[in-house]
């Protein structure tokens, strides 16, 4: 390692979309460099996908489609979340060149992990789909390097196919970014045509990492990995000074000290080396048995040498949070073991390396115990769930997913995400000032023809600021003209069931990404549904007070159908404050209590029946509405809205 300085090195990502070609243009590049061997029949496939689901499964195997679909939800959350590091060695201009792919997360709710592995990068490749063109998700990662200040490589991949469009997506490209089409790569990662002029636009137009090797060790993380016999395993990017096996570090934002015990580069597999030095990436190994120690973006340092810093760290923080109950509540013991043993695609623990998942137990007066969890999204939390369903065996009640909410009262300001602490807001006696909800400014890429249907679902669900412009020059008599719609949207909109209806609206062919735009004043309200009078505080919600009546009536009538009648009257009602906003009865089941009686006087009968009423009445004072777990069942694995 000691033979590479940093006029040699290139550091780079690949910014792609969902299926853009992003590990096949990898697997063509390390083949070129010689990192792994062209295989005599066939070609490699994924080679940095390292996930075991990913290789064993595949997506498209002889499952039913339901089965494909969950695979493919799932596999496309690990590649977007995980991010691997490819070393390789070229030669370009009479000298090898080292180079380093770090990969990035590739789904919205990473947004703050890509802006971590792209600062430990100095360029990226925009990989676009010849056919496909340019999705949401590529235009907001474009954003956040050019922030940073990466060199740009625009590469159209996929030419080979028949409904290819090189000419029209390059000057979507245009129009999109700005990018001159004379600087365009043409390729196809799949046959490997013009690979090669990835790798020499690299080593040329990709600016080498600063550093100096005689100054303090500062060293980047961007990403680390849990092993079970060496503990947490952090890859880094060395900005100054040099690292190796023995070196006493520490870290910036715990504290903590750490003797190093292992140093080498992903090549594609971990090689160990004697060192790694400024501008050069890696991984280290340093005893760290608890991944809640090892935080993205922190900076390490050797004892006793001070540095500062790198720039813009900060925790990754909850975006969407959810209460979580065993449907037996006997079970809640081994479901809190599941949570913290379970295992996130063979390599990852749940909870002991995904340091954005929050815990934190709850007790409900309907569901008994419970943890309530904190995510960065809802693909997070639908595939936590699922992982904990299949692989733990865990039966399971979520509650509606929430969003944190910012109540700013007369002399302090508190964050809630558990709508029981929600407060009264029409309640002058509890000295709320204002109430603020997070929002997202949120980008859509549709065919031209769905534009009408994205429009009135945006403005369904509170959308503000909508605006449109058409990424195409012109329209095409092969194909209609893409535009992108941005607006901005309540984060708590989104995470129900938004994107299944943009999905479903537009046939498909909408890409959908969100920016955090902070936190903005609403009208907003704590609804709770009482049963004969008595609150469940485990389908309490926080809802918009223009669709209050709504969401109301839609869960009372919910309600109604799963609730078991009983042998009194039982009023289902939303509650808004003090305000009942809809109402549903359930009718009581009622015994035939003149059946044996054969003749006499009809009074006989009557007074019967006023008996029987006497007791209802006096069964619905003292009489409790017991909601079954699998009534809960029910109605929380639907939608809200």
């Amino acid at each position: 390692m000691e033979e590479f300085p940093c006029e040699v090195i290139r550091n780079f990502s690949i910014i792609a979309h969902i299926d853009h070609g992003k590990s096949t243009l990898a697997d063509r590049l390390l083949e070129l460099t010689g990192t792994i061997q062209m295989k005599s029949t066939g070609i490699n496939q994924q080679v940095l996908d390292k996930l075991k689901v990913e290789r064993e499964r595949g997506i498209t195997g002889g499952s039913s489609i339901v089965m494909d679909l969950l695979l493919l939800k799932m596999i496309n959350f690990a590649k977007s979340r995980h991010r691997q590091q490819g070393f390789m060695i070229h030669v370009a201009h009479g000298k090898q060149h080292l180079l380093n792919l770090i990969d990035t997360p590739g789904h919205v709710d990473f947004a703050w992990e890509v802006s971590r592995s792209l600062a430990a990068c100095q360029g990226a490749l925009l990989l676009v789909d010849a056919s496909q063109g340019v999705q949401a998700q590529s235009i907001s990662v474009f954003h956040i390097a050019k922030e940073r200040g990466l060199k740009i490589i625009p590469v159209l991949t996929k030419i080979d196919l028949p409904a290819s469009q090189p000419e029209r997506m390059a000057a979507q490209l245009q129009s999109t970014f700005g990018i001159d089409p004379s600087e365009i790569l043409h390729i196809s990662a799949k046959t490997g045509q013009g690979v090669e002029a990835v790798l020499r636009a690299i080593v040329d137009r990709v600016p080498p990492p600063s550093g100096n090797i005689h100054s303090p060790l500062k060293a980047f993380m961007f990403d680390s990995l849990y092993d079970r016999y060496r503990g947490v395993i952090s890859l880094v990017s060395i900005q100054d000074g040099i690292i190796q096996k023995g070196d006493r570090i520490a870290s910036c934002h715990t504290r903590k000290k750490y003797e190093i015990t292992e140093v080498g580069v992903m090549h594609p597999e971990e090689v160990p080396t004697s060192s790694l030095q400024s501008g050069q990436v890696g991984y280290i190994a340093c005893n760290m048995k608890e991944s809640s120690e090892a935080h993205i973006g922190d900076t390490l340092h050797r004892v006793g040498e001070l540095v500062d810093p790198m720039p813009g760290f900060q925790p990754s923080k909850a975006m969407v949070y959810a209460g979580v109950f065993p449907v037996d509540s006997n079970d809640f013991i081994k479901l809190e073991e599941s949570i913290k043993r379970a295992c996130f695609y063979i390599r990852i623990p749940l909870t002991l390396t995904d340091r954005s998942v929050t815990i934190q137990r709850e007790s409900s007066t309907a569901l008994g115990q419970g943890c309530r969890l904190g995510f960065l999204g809802t693909l997070h939390m639908d595939v936590f769930r699922q992982r904990l369903e299949d692989e733990y065996d865990a039966n399971i009640i979520i509650t509606a997913p929430t969003v944190p909410y910012k109540i700013v009262y007369k002399d302090k300001t508190v964050m809630i995400s558990n709508p029981t602490e929600f407060p009264d807001t029409s309640d002058t006696s509890s000295k709320v000032k204002q109430v603020q909800e997070p929002v997202v400014n949120a980008s859509i890429i549709v065919p031209e023809e769905y534009m009408g249907e994205m429009m009135n679902l945006c403005f369904a669900h509170r959308a503000e600021n909508l605006d449109h412009r058409y990424l195409d020059s012109g329209s095409t008599s092969e194909a209609s003209a893409r535009a992108i719609l941005t607006c901005t949207l309540p984060l708590s909109e989104i995470v129900t069931d938004f994107f299944d209806q943009l999905k479903s609206r537009s046939s498909g062919y909408a890409s959908f990404d969100y920016e955090d735009g902070g936190y903005k004043i609403s009208d907003l309200a704590k609804m709770v549904f009482l049963l004969n009078g008595k609150p469940v505080d485990a389908l309490a919600l926080v809802v918009h007070r223009s669709a209050q009546h709504e969401v109301g009536r839609k869960w009372v009538k919910k309600l109604h159908k799963v609730i078991p009648r009983q042998l009194f009257e039982v009023p289902i009602q939303a509650a808004v404050g003090k305000k009942i906003i809809a109402r549903e009865t359930l009718s009581a089941m009622r015994a035939d209590v003149t059946a044996g009686l054969y003749g006499g006087h009809y009074e006989r009968k009557m007074k019967h029946l006023e008996n029987q009423k006497e007791s209802k009445r006096k069964m619905k004072r003292i009489g409790s509405v017991d909601l079954p777990q699998d009534a809960f069942f029910d109605i929380l694995s639907t939608k809200s809205k």
